[in-house]
């Protein structure tokens, strides 16, 4: 008999994506797929490694699962997939002698063979590293997430457009951890969001590094608006949200397709990360307290009722008393609705660790949070606002308490709140009255 298989996801929505494409592929390769680790022969962990407390985090898990579940006689096989060793490669697979075998993001969608491999049964070769072995890099096609073959129904899911990034941030490692930038054709996005509809998926959140570049290295060189305008279209029923959109790739085109569809969600997410226009440079980024200024002005004349939604770095290298002071004013300023706030991790190998001026850990956590609190009040403040607003919101599931929950097209999944409802079935869209608040969460009535 095959083993049973199980999926431990960390990290970001990207991450969820391609675990959900090894998690179809073992279906379909007859794996049976069980939901506690402790229950499985064989755990595949998808690990985070972008900052270092996602890698701490990672490590914590896998040597959790590698102490023997109670009841059990030895813990399961463990296969560590994902960032980490894309980022770390041999170095890992010498230390972490607790693992099985090794799939880096390139090489996810080989997870068949290499579970094979593991357990001993006749296999192709496996293009993965399992301890040591393996053939180079073979690029993984398959996009998205939502419901794979024989496995649950998810009323929304992430739809990948592209994978790796060469912007080159000085702070990121996720050029070093996922490669170049390259699209993926709309044909394929298409065919996966089809799939995504026929399975009743009411949302669909497009994803990617860098969501404007989409198609710029495509034949024709197709936009973005091209490729939203098209899927809102065919499938009227489906609503669509955009993702990690940067402030270059926010254009009149892009911005007039969303008006022109309420299936597309009034919501834009554009990482600016900071305003202080030095600070940006030091960065590698485009951008002024000025100029972000003048984007946000442009959207709202353009979406009036856009949900907007940013991040920010406290504590970049360099960054003195009154940079930091004009970001806490931009914050104040922008009213966006929501805001994720991060100090600055120092990440080896990136050229952010080797600058002068690194700022101490207390300093960073301290701006964070005057950060965190600005955008706090602000963001509570709006949320409030909507009371009494006339909303669609797509019913998602129940709490652990059994409490039906869903989100309007101004909440985002996993980061922005929820909406709680009364009634209504998973996957379907129900028009309601916004009633309470509370921070970030609303009543559906």
């Amino acid at each position: 008999m095959l083993p049973t298989v199980s999926l431990v996801t960390l990290g970001c929505p990207k991450n969820e994506a391609d675990s959900s494409r090894m998690q179809r592929r073992l279906r379909e390769g007859g794996f049976i797929l069980v939901e506690d680790p402790g229950a499985a022969d064989v755990v595949v962990v998808n690990t985070c490694s972008f900052i270092r407390s996602a890698t701490e985090e990672s490590l914590d898990v896998i040597l959790d699962l590698a102490d023997p579940a109670p009841g059990r006689a030895r813990p399961p096989k463990i296969v560590v997939a994902g960032c980490m060793p894309s980022r770390y490669g041999k170095d890992l697979e010498a230390e972490l002698q607790e693992a099985s075998a090794f799939v880096p993001c390139a090489r996810e969608d080989d997870i068949v063979e290499v579970i094979l491999a593991l357990e001993g049964f006749d296999a192709p070769e496996p293009l993965v590293s399992v301890h040591g072995t393996g053939r180079p890099d073979i690029a993984a096609p398959a996009l998205g997430t939502g419901r794979p073959a024989a496995g649950p129904f998810s009323p929304f899911a992430y739809v990948k457009l592209s994978e790796g990034c060469d912007r080159f941030c000085s702070y990121c490692t996720i050029p070093l951890i996922r490669g170049p930038y390259h699209s993926h054709p709309f044909s394929a996005i298409d065919a996966e969001v089809a799939r995504l509809v026929a399975g009743g998926t009411g949302e669909v959140v497009l994803i990617a590094q860098d969501s404007g570049r989409w198609g710029e290295d495509l034949p024709g060189r197709p936009s973005l608006s091209v490729l939203l305008e098209a899927l809102a279209s065919r499938y009227r029923d489906t609503w669509f949200r955009v993702m990690y959109l940067q402030p270059e790739g926010v254009t009149e085109g892009l911005l007039g397709v969303m008006a022109s569809f309420d299936n597309i969600c009034n919501y834009l997410d554009i990482p600016l990360q900071h305003v202080d226009a030095s600070i940006l440079a030091a960065m590698n980024r485009k951008g002024s307290h000025k100029a972000f200024a003048a984007l946000i002005g442009f959207i709202r004349s353009k979406l009036p009722n856009v949900a907007l939604r940013t991040t920010l770095i406290a504590g970049f290298p360099g960054e003195g008393e009154e940079a930091h002071q004009a970001l806490c004013a931009f914050v104040e300023e922008a009213a966006f609705d929501y805001v994720g706030v991060f100090p600055y991790s120092r990440e080896e190998g990136t050229p952010a660790a080797g600058m002068p001026s690194q700022i101490d850990e207390e300093t960073k956590l301290a701006r964070a949070q005057e950060l965190r609190d600005i955008a706090d009040a602000i963001g509570f403040a709006k949320v409030a606002a909507r009371r009494g607003q006339d909303m669609d919101v797509l019913v998602c599931g129940r709490e652990e308490d059994g409490q039906l929950y869903g989100r309007a097209q101004c909440q985002a999944p996993e980061v922005d709140g929820v909406t709680y409802l009364a009634a209504g079935t998973p996957g379907e869209i129900v028009r309601v009255t916004i009633g309470d608040t509370l921070l970030y969460e609303m009543e559906g009535v």
